[in-house]
């Protein structure tokens, strides 16, 4: 038996590859946690146990890697600067190359340069849960180490296409299924490797050297144009997979590099990688580090509409006990339905099995007594927006609870310290404002008050996490960091309909920036009410800033009050077409230019972008000025994932800057000129 270091030289490198041979077998193991990415030290191992295996003219080399994955992608911290040697391509092509054949022993997700690194293997085996995948377009980029040139060679160039292109992983079984795998095994992975040696089938052609056969894109290009919504990498990598079937490898594969450099100083790239970095960042806030959070086993809901039933969806599927709490029997059935047709949802699309369903109705109780919820780890209020409402609950909650249960508001406007105010155990209280589905959206607000301690913050924080969501620290104010944003949006393109512009031609701008929806088209999925309330609020308050357009609040009063309210109707008709313009909207909007006597004006679509930017970038600047965000990417991620804002423009503070703060000055003094005494200037926006 012969036990090598696999690197050229002592210190990092000598720690993540490493060759053990026995009986003529190479096992090159790969250590670089947490996810074995291909960074440079790795390169110079790999190269280094390609060497080692020919001149011990081993029988084959198996890699393997420890920890919870194989490869799962190359080193993205690598990428803001040239990149350095030994380059992935020439590692791979040394792998293909080897006199000695390399078996790719495979777990957890192959993905990006995990995947090409296997495709370079004579063999690849694989645990039958394992996941492989491109999501290289995910960061704005396409492979860049042969794998639109490799797959293709492998699985057939429609299926390498697709996955090039949506950046979606197949798992074990349909990726056998494609070709790209020799065995798909459970269990110990050794013993596997063991067999499939002693088995070994005659080494196959390199995949550098197979032809493809030609196939017609079209639908599918037409599908990802569709989905890709503005972002370019995918239909790029969809094209320069293409390559395959006319190039040869090394000519494909030189494009593909070069294409894959150049995205890399993109300002899609940029911004999607920013964020990359971004969603890890701020959901470990750097003071909550050293504090262990406790453990929550059984999360008690209080509401069981569409918001509470998500929550409590979301806490199931995280392996939580859930207790639903309503006001009354008939109540907390209409709750338990709601999740249960979530489950079943889940069931029927292939998310989960027969037997996960039944764990998690299992883990289940819907009900109208609060002692039920008295072992509790952390409860959370999803009630009606009414703070004597949130404040009865949270007594009632506090009566049951232990004193050192969390207790949550899920409020989108209202202030926790308010909420909780006169509570006993009172640094256990904040707020988690989840967003709608909250079993499908990722991001969750968490909002101390002024007394909350950082061990309840910490808790909470890996709570949502083990929910799967995105959480961010933000301070309190009126519609903490999203909510204060979007109401800063809502004005400003109410200010324009006033002045002149349609709402449908201000839907279908945003639209064209890439937003999911127009504000109107927005506030008729949610409800009209919602807005309506707190506008309501804010003006008996005298909280309202400047201009006030009542237009939204006249829809409301004769119950046009989005496209869920009985009448189907908000700014939009939905009694027939989803979405249809409706002509009495634009007579109530001409009736209140003419009362009003506003100036009409033209707007372009660009005009109508760039002035709601300015509010929205203005809004986001006095929130980080106010210490309500702790940074401009954490409004970014609060944007991205909360709001629709496009991923691959980075969100509203990335997309200022790359627009160019001068025009964004001018953009911002032309909505104070319009609407005078409505708006507070950031710093960056003062004249």
């Amino acid at each position: 038996m012969t036990n090598r270091s696999a690197t050229p030289n002592s210190g990092p490198d000598a720690k993540v590859v490493g060759v053990i041979i026995v009986n003529g077998h190479a096992l090159v193991s790969i250590d670089n946690p947490p996810v074995n990415p291909l960074s440079v030290s790795v390169r110079n191992g790999l190269m280094e146990a390609v060497q080692t295996v020919n001149e011990a003219k081993c029988k084959t080399a198996a890699i393997v890697c420890a920890g919870r994955t194989f490869v799962a992608g190359g080193d993205i911290s690598e990428f803001a600067g040239p990149p350095p040697l030994p380059h992935l391509p020439d590692v791979l092509d040394a792998i293909e190359a080897s006199a000695t054949p390399f078996i790719a022993v495979m777990h957890g997700t192959v993905l990006g340069g995990g995947l090409e690194l296997a495709l370079s293997c004579a063999w690849r085996i694989a645990d039958e849960k394992t996941k492989f995948g491109l999501p290289e377009v995910n960061l704005g980029l396409i492979p860049g180490a042969g794998g639109t040139q490799r797959l293709p060679r492998v699985i057939g160039l429609e299926r390498a296409a697709r996955m090039a292109a949506s950046g979606k992983p197949v798992d074990a079984r349909a990726f056998e299924e494609f070709g790209g795998l020799d065995l798909v095994f459970s269990g110990d992975p050794m013993a596997a490797l063991v067999s499939f040696r002693d088995n070994l089938p005659a080494r196959p052609t390199n995949t550098s050297a197979r032809s493809v056969e030609d196939a017609d894109l079209t639908a599918l290009k037409a599908e990802i144009t569709k989905s890709a919504k503005g972002s370019n990498a995918p239909l790029i990598a969809l094209e320069t997979t293409a390559l395959a079937a006319k190039l040869s490898f090394a000519e494909g594969s030189k494009i593909e590099r070069q294409t894959h450099l150049d995205l890399r100083d993109s300002a899609q790239s940029r911004a999607l990688r920013r964020l990359f970095f971004a969603s890890r960042s701020v959901t470990r806030p750097a003071r909550l580090k050293a504090l262990d959070p406790a453990t929550i086993s059984h999360v008690a809901i209080v509401g069981g509409g569409l918001m509470g039933a998500g929550i409590a969806a979301a806490s199931l599927a995280a392996g939580h006990r859930v207790t639903l709490l309503e006001r009354d029997s008939e109540s907390a059935n209409a709750g338990r339905g709601r999740v249960e047709a979530i489950i079943t949802r889940d069931l029927a699309s292939g998310r989960i099995t027969d037997a996960k369903a039944e764990a998690r109705r299992a883990a289940f109780t819907a009900g109208a007594d609060y002692a039920a919820a008295s072992d509790a780890d952390i409860a959370i209020e999803a009630v009606f927006e009414d703070p004597e409402v949130k404040r009865a609950v949270f007594r009632q909650l506090a009566d049951v609870l232990s004193e050192t249960a969390l207790i949550a508001t899920n409020t989108s406007y209202l202030d926790p310290n308010m909420i909780s105010q006169g509570m006993p155990g009172p640094g256990r209280f904040l707020g988690l404002h989840f967003f709608s589905p909250a079993n499908i959206m990722k991001l969750v607000e968490v909002v101390g008050t002024s007394v909350t301690t950082d061990q309840t913050m910490s808790t909470a924080f890996a709570f949502a996490r083990g929910l799967g969501k995105i959480p961010v620290e933000t301070g309190v104010c009126d519609g903490f960091i999203g909510n204060r944003i979007l109401s800063a949006y809502r004005r400003q393109a109410d200010y324009m309909v006033a002045d002149g512009a349609s709402p449908y031609d201000v839907d279908a701008a945003m639209r064209s920036l890439g937003m999911p929806m127009g504000p109107y088209e927005l506030q008729d999925l949610t409800g009209l009410q919602i807005s309506w309330a707190n506008r309501k609020r804010q003006l008996a308050a005298g909280t309202w800033p400047g201009r006030y357009i009542d237009i939204a609040d006249k829809l409301c009063e004769i119950g046009r009050q989005g496209r869920g309210s009985p009448a189907k109707k908000g700014w939009y008709d939905h009694t027939e077409v989803a979405g249809k313009p409706d002509p009495d909207v634009e007579a109530m909007v001409a009736a209140y230019r003419k009362e009003h006597a506003t100036a009409q004006q033209s707007f372009s679509s660009d005009e109508i972008v760039i002035r709601i930017m300015a509010a929205i970038v203005n809004e986001a600047n006095l929130i980080l000025e106010e210490g309500i965000a702790s940074s401009d990417t954490a409004i970014d991620i609060v944007w991205t994932e909360g709001y629709g804002f496009p991923k691959h423009l980075g969100g509203p503070m990335f997309w200022a800057e790359e627009t160019g703060m001068d025009k964004m000055r001018d953009a911002f003094a032309a909505i104070e000129d319009q609407s005078p005494g409505s708006w507070k200037a950031a710093g960056v926006f003062k004249r």
